[in-house]
């Protein structure tokens, strides 16, 4: 029980292997917030406010379903790992889901498109879940976790890149928008279960003992969403997630039809938007090592609202003059995610050591479902909003000038507000590195006395173990 048995990092090839399921996760999700509601919407033909209530539907659905998985996570103890079980089975889920949409036409309802988006969203949450409580029990430090998430999100910034590079080349090879689409739908199916195979092969799972078995104590769950630290970061989770979710929810419509891009070049920027977070989310980790997490998500808060104010004042049609703005809102929004999934394996630590039980599953549900519900409101606002102002995404450039004037502000509006907002959350966060390293400490000491607790005797007392007293 050294301190470097305790603080060594993770090998980079295990932490890249295990980061592996952060390919297809991330490529879901940036394919559903930008692509998915305007294929719906442009080229299938659905009216925005059934494409909006239909995400913003099963983002209710999830309220119940996302913490019920959490504590299934926490109570699951197999052969096989705790983790490793439930990574094998969100994959088909996922896979099923993303098949079904793509069977989707304009008679489809909102009853049939919330279902089958409901089972792709369902599948995508058991893998996030299970990847981000698995890291926290990889990654031992303060420090490692900053590192590790930042290795999973610049791996999934990789999965995110590749498969906005696949409407790009369909253009390129003369098909339309809606086979594009239809493309990357097809691509995560097959990277799906590829991702997957090599986590479970690669990664190796313990289950830490349990001081105060797995019974249900509604209390328990109480203390997790008003514990101060966990508090602040669910609302700075909401926060961060909905300023960015409704910024991807109009970035299509406010770059082909404010801005005058092609598709293409619209992907093409997202991709730099996207592409930059594999260079931010490292380096935002590594500064996080300094200055502490929470600090480095309030730095980057502010520069990302900074940032946006000047697409307003960008040329219309000018690819290059974007490019800027465009990749260093992306390195700083990279911070986000890294940065509160890592607090919350802190806080995870914290729990177990107050509540003797492991709830990494269930904090990490939290705070999915946060970015959830973010995403799915961000979609509604923004979605019903437009629809208010008299904006028709299937008119494109010949939506009125006072339309596109209403798209603009709402692009840039709503993501400052809530970004600003998020860093404010975070203004009283208590769980510094030195806090993270005591309750490690106390962890492992009481872990060791657990699985052996002649030794730890021993190891107090420094005299021959005594037998324990049977009554």
């Amino acid at each position: 029980m050294t301190a470097t048995g305790r603080d060594a990092r993770l090998p980079l090839n295990l932490a890249l292997a295990f980061a592996a399921t952060s390919l297809p996760i991330q490529a879901m999700m940036i394919a559903a917030a930008v692509h998915l509601p305007a294929y719906f919407a442009a080229n299938i033909g659905v009216e925005l406010t059934a494409v909006a209530a239909a995400f913003a539907m099963v983002r209710l659905i999830d309220v119940p379903i996302e913490p019920a998985l959490g504590i299934a996570m926490d109570r699951t103890r197999t052969r096989w790992g705790r983790y490793r079980v439930w990574t094998v089975a969100g994959a088909p889920l996922l896979m099923a889901g993303l098949f079904m949409l793509l069977t989707a036409d304009r008679d489809m309802g909102t009853a049939d498109l919330t279902a089958w988006l409901l089972v792709m969203y369902l599948g995508s949450s058991v893998l996030m879940l299970s990847h981000q409580a698995w890291a926290a029990t990889l990654a031992k430090s303060y420090d490692d976790r900053a590192r590790l998430f930042g290795v999973m999100v610049a791996v999934g910034v990789a999965g995110a890149v590749m498969v906005l590079l696949i409407p790009i080349v369909m253009e390129r090879l003369g098909h339309d928008e809606a086979a594009g689409v239809r493309a990357m739908i097809w691509y995560l199916i097959a990277l799906t279960p590829l991702a997957v195979v090599v986590v479970v092969w690669r990664t190796p799972e313990t289950l830490a003992p349990e001081a105060h078995g797995q019974r249900f104590r509604l209390r328990d769950y109480v203390e997790l969403v008003t514990d101060p630290n966990m508090a602040r970061i669910l609302l700075a989770d909401l926060a961060l997630s909905l300023g960015p979710g409704w910024m991807a929810a109009l970035y299509l419509f406010y770059s082909r039809d404010r801005m005058e891009f092609t598709a293409g070049e619209a992907n093409i920027l997202l991709a730099v938007y996207i592409l930059s977070g594999v260079a931010g989310a490292p380096i935002l980790a590594w500064l996080a090592t300094k200055i502490s997490k929470h600090r480095t998500v309030m730095v980057t808060a502010v520069c990302y609202s900074l940032l946006l104010v000047t697409l307003a004042f960008l040329p219309k049609g000018n690819v290059l003059a974007s490019l800027p703005t465009l990749f260093f809102t992306g390195f700083m929004a990279s911070g986000f995610n890294v940065l509160t999934r890592a607090m919350t394996a802190d806080v995870a630590d914290e729990v177990r050591l107050k509540q003797g039980k492991e709830r990494s599953g269930l904090l990490y549900a939290l705070t999915t479902l946060t970015t959830k519900l973010a995403s799915g409101v961000s979609i509604f606002l923004t979605f019903n909003v437009l629809n208010e102002v008299g904006y028709d995404p299937k008119l494109g450039h010949g939506n009125t000038p006072e339309a596109l004037d209403a798209l603009l502000l709402a692009f840039l509006a709503g993501p400052i507000l809530f970004v600003m907002l998020g860093a404010a959350c975070l203004v009283g966060y208590r769980l510094t590195a030195e806090r993270a390293a005591e309750v490690r400490r106390q962890l492992e000491a009481r872990d060791f006395a657990l699985l052996d607790p002649a030794g730890a005797l021993e190891g107090l007392t420094g005299q021959e173990p005594v037998a324990p007293v049977r009554s």
